[in-house]
């Protein structure tokens, strides 16, 4: 009997719906620390089961499916390197990714999207319905899953912003940046260093901010900034040159980022800049990650990816004008507005 065509239409459909398969083989190597048991060369299941704390054989089996996806490589005689990819599960190495794709294998992440139905009967967040609690409102109540979290977050921050810098270029003239949901504060440090004449405002939620002054303090950056804790809802700091929001718009469905992109336009002076960092979805069927993104937002909390004429729409109801929009990475873009009316 000869097998399905590999490219074929059924083997391509089997293959999207055993992805979660894959998924879930990443995110257990990167919660085990399979990588960082790695770092210092190849080494045998059974010796990576005896420093992870895994059952050798269940570990033998991860390891070989790892290989087949490309993370990890095996020699002749049964031992494990890392590859290129699997390097970027490691915790010490610049760009990790180990802490974003531990927090995609949260039950947070997988209960929510195991309810994607629900979101897509109603038009609303299946994690709400899950857990009885909008995700940020669940993560104050949790203070260790909300410390995942945000750990997870600023894994990509941190690697998406010396992107986002490089495609922004020169910001000379720029006095105070304000970042606000900045997290750890990753993109501000990025742009604080390659503008060393600016100062910086990192604007969180309580229990965030010192975490985020930690990570500032830590990049060497404590001079040149400060963190303003406080709610986005209520205001937000006033008198920046230059504001920032990284991933916060999409959180949102349209009345509530109208309302927060107002307090923005109100804190900011006629000459001041705004820039989003989003994915902005394309048009057509092409594929595209910001498309999946815009589920995993429905799934999540009921916010949304937008196309650019939605963002157009949107920041012209809290009373800034779309300028340009500047792609970073292949699922990232940076779109800079500024007070309607203005120069």
């Amino acid at each position: 009997m000869s097998r399905d065509d590999p490219d074929g239409p059924a083997a391509a459909l089997t293959r999207l719906a055993n992805g979660f398969w894959a998924a879930r083989a990443v995110q257990v190597a990167a919660r085990f620390g399979l990588a960082d048991g790695l770092r210092d060369g190849p080494r045998t299941p059974a010796e990576l089961a005896a420093a992870t704390g895994a059952h050798p054989d269940a570990l033998r089996r991860l390891l070989r499916a790892l290989a087949g996806l490309g993370v990890l490589a095996s020699d002749a005689v049964g031992r494990y390197r890392l590859t290129p990819m699997g390097e970027l599960l490691r915790g010490d190495v610049p760009g990790s990714l180990r802490d974003f794709v531990a927090r995609l294998g949260e039950p947070e992440y997988w209960r929510a999207w195991g309810a994607l139905d629900h979101s897509i009967a109603t038009g609303r967040s299946a994690f709400e319905a899950v857990f009885g609690a909008r995700l940020f409102d669940h993560l104050a109540r949790y203070p260790e899953a909300a410390a995942r979290f945000h750990a997870g977050m600023g894994g990509g921050s941190a690697r998406a912003a010396a992107t986002v810098v490089a495609a922004l270029g020169d910001l000379g003239g720029v006095g105070m940046v304000v970042d606000i949901g900045g997290g750890h504060g990753a993109l501000l440090a990025a742009v604080l260093r390659a503008n060393p004449g600016a100062q910086g405002v990192l604007f969180e939620l309580p229990q965030v901010a010192e975490a985020g002054c930690a990570a500032l303090a830590a990049a060497g950056l404590a001079e040149r900034s400060r963190v303003e804790a406080g709610d986005f809802f209520e205001t937000v700091p006033a008198g920046g040159d230059l504001y920032l929001m990284q991933r916060i718009v999409h959180d949102w469905d349209d009345s509530e980022a109208a309302r927060l992109l107002g307090n923005v336009r109100a804190a900011m002076p006629a000459h001041a800049r705004l820039l989003l960092v989003e994915a902005v979805v394309p048009p057509g069927d092409a594929p595209s990650r910001a498309k999946m993104l815009d589920l995993n937002m429905l799934v999540l909390v009921s916010g949304r990816e937008r196309t650019e004429e939605e963002y157009r729409v949107l920041l012209a109801a809290a009373g800034l004008a779309l300028r340009r929009v500047l792609p970073a990475t292949a699922d990232t873009d940076v779109l800079e507005a500024a007070p309607a009316g203005g120069a």
